[in-house]
């Protein structure tokens, strides 16, 4: 079995957007990592400015890239 490429203890799933102007929707997938304390999960991760693991940008180009690859791999 191949390993997660992001190990996660919960998996949020978010629709963002509005009917009201400009009608577009967004979706985020947000993995929580393992071993966050659960005061730290919930609706304090998906708050502005906060965040349960420092990224920075060349981690997340990093990971962009992994995706990009394992999803052009044949199951």
């Amino acid at each position: 079995m191949q390993q997660p490429l992001v190990p996660t203890e919960r998996m949020y799933l978010l629709s963002l957007g509005s009917q009201q102007q400009d009608s577009h929707i967004h979706w985020q997938i947000a993995p929580l990592p393992p071993g966050v304390p659960y005061s730290d999960q919930q609706h304090h991760i998906l708050s502005p400015g906060n965040s349960a693991v420092p990224w920075t940008y060349e981690q997340a180009v990093g990971l962009a890239d992994q995706i990009r690859a394992a999803l052009a791999r044949p199951q």
